[in-house]
């Protein structure tokens, strides 16, 4: 489908390919790319008291026994959008089945009068292209991080959505020194991801007149009618509706630094796991990904601690790595974004902590441990709410450095496509090993001489662009796929009359993807096989 420029780049006479082919696979994007989400409500209303969740719904978010669902939702985002001058609701698109989602912008009143300016600092910064280093230090001066904060994408995980009611509460109303400072710093970006499991799930459990014999273990139907649970392995091709909505938000409109991604269930015997994650983490990655995910995890588990809230646990604590592409907060590192997973327990049905023996021994991926007891569904709102002001504290303490480094990952990677590079991979280790023979020495290593032939060896170049020709059997498909790099951000150009590069000739109307992009993680790991590192438990 296509083939890979392992030469010079020339630059080609193109402009963004959205898509201009008459085949059905080709996705209108050039319009919709130019429009903003529609506001839901015109302007933010000056401030006033704000209707309470319990007058809303008649109890509290996180009551025993009760769950909110997307309609009475959607109402109470109507009622504060009216009331309160911290926010501005949008429309951001339909779900499966047609309902609105929404995005609520949240911020200090004065930096919602400017919002249109810091929504374009963000973006340059994160496309980094004609950016020079001193004009990044002064728009990251000048501008506001960006965090983005959902619930609900899983919706039996039903802790997320009901918190996502109570954080957007909380950030309306604050009046703490803290949340002030955070306010001006930051702007909060809070989204439902899935508003038609969220709305099945919530009717389902509250069918039920008695509240001894609610469930939703019952529902004899996805949560997502496509793809239920998988909705959450999509977002490198973007084929749901929710998960198109949510990807034009992260890479062509807002451009968050951090993506806070809020699911359940916690390991037994623990409330909450955060990251820092396990290994692998993915060889096409920015380093400064890395990096930053574990100061942001780190700032998680130490406000927990601090709170006197015990039970939160990390890396070893579960299997989760930062390898794939399809999951919503993991499909943002090869966007040099700081994509973070919690994984919470609790139920609107009263529930208990189990008793793990080796879970009660503090240890560094566990460092306070939490007693068995039982665990009420208002204890994990309160973790949550917690958890929301680690990360929200963190981007406003470290603003101006968490906006000029998504600018250094994206110059990087821009620079990197510009020259000769080669990835680390295990593969390319494995070909060391073996090339070392029997001098492999753990403690005093092989010939260095071995770094340059194999680590540096010309067929292992990585490409500088690739080429999708026009002239090929099955263009439709290769559409469908540049469609969906377009939709996560990538920048796709079309050439305008025949080139040649490599010594073989494409003809006009070629899709060229070049390297040299913020995204050439995204355009790397979308194109070259995948090469994960052999961390099986067992032999075979």
């Amino acid at each position: 489908m296509s083939r890979p420029i392992l030469g010079s780049a020339r630059r080609l006479a193109a402009g963004l390919a959205v898509l201009a082919l008459s085949s059905t696979s080709a996705l209108a994007l050039e319009a919709a790319a130019s429009i903003s989400p529609a506001p839901a409500a015109a302007a933010a209303a000056p401030a006033r008291a704000l209707t309470t969740p319990m007058e809303a719904f008649g109890h509290e978010v996180g009551a025993d026994y009760r769950l909110i669902t997307y309609t009475q939702f959607e109402r109470y985002l109507h009622t504060l959008a009216g009331q309160s001058d911290r926010m501005k609701l949008l429309e951001i698109g339909r779900s499966s089945e047609g309902r609105t989602q929404y995005l609520s912008v949240v911020s200090s009143p004065q930096n919602l009068a400017n919002i249109d300016r810091y929504q374009e600092i963000a973006r340059r910064l994160a496309k980094a292209e004609g950016v020079s280093e001193e004009e990044a230090r002064a728009l990251a001066a000048e501008g506001k991080a960006v965090v983005w904060i959902d619930g609900g994408l899983h919706s039996t995980e039903t802790v997320p959505p009901q918190a996502l009611i109570a954080a957007l509460y909380e950030w309306l109303t604050a009046e703490d020194a803290e949340a002030k400072r955070i306010l001006d710093d930051v702007v909060i970006l809070f989204a439902p991801l899935n508003p038609d499991g969220w709305e099945l799930v919530s009717t389902w459990y509250m069918r039920n007149e008695d509240p001894l014999k609610r469930e939703y273990d019952s529902i004899p139907v996805l949560y997502q009618k496509y793809v239920g649970h998988d909705n959450n392995r999509d977002y490198y091709l973007s084929a749901m509706a929710e998960t198109t909505n949510v990807n034009r938000q992260f890479f062509r409109e807002w451009f968050p630094q951090i993506i806070y991604n809020h699911h359940q269930t916690a390991p037994a015997g623990t409330v909450v796991f955060m990251p820092p994650f396990r290994d692998p983490f993915n060889y096409n990655y920015d380093p400064l990904v890395m990096s930053t995910l574990s100061e942001v995890g780190a700032a998680m588990h130490s406000r927990l601690i601090e709170e006197g809230k015990p039970g939160s646990t990390m890396r070893s604590g579960a299997n989760y790595s930062t390898w794939n592409n399809g999951m919503e907060r993991s499909v943002t590192y090869f966007h040099n974004a700081v994509g973070l997973l919690t994984e919470i327990t609790g139920h609107p049905t009263p529930s208990r902590i189990s008793l793990i023996p080796q879970n009660q021994l503090p240890r560094n991926d566990l460092p306070m441990p939490v007693a068995p007891q039982t665990w009420r569904f208002a204890q994990s709102i309160d973790y949550s709410q917690s958890i929301n002001r680690a990360v929200l504290n963190y981007a406003s303490r470290n603003k101006d450095r968490t906006l000029f480094n998504i600018w250094r990952m994206g110059q990087n990677a821009i620079d990197k496509g510009n020259t000769d590079t080669w990835r680390l991979t295990p593969s390319a280790v494995d070909a060391l090993n073996a090339a070392a023979g029997t001098q492999a020495d753990a403690r005093r290593g092989v010939d260095p001489a071995l770094y340059e032939r194999i680590m540096r060896d010309p067929a292992r170049r990585d490409p500088r662009g690739y080429v999708i020709p026009a002239d090929q059997a099955d263009l439709p498909t290769a559409v469908a796929f540049l469609n969906s790099l377009i939709k996560t951000g990538v920048d796709v150009e079309r050439a305008v009359r025949a080139f040649t590069v490599g010594g073989k000739t494409y003809p006009a109307g070629s899709y060229v993807v070049k390297t040299a992009q913020a995204y050439r993680p995204h355009v790397l790991d979308m194109f070259e096989p995948q090469d994960h590192p052999h961390d099986l438990q067992y032999p075979g």
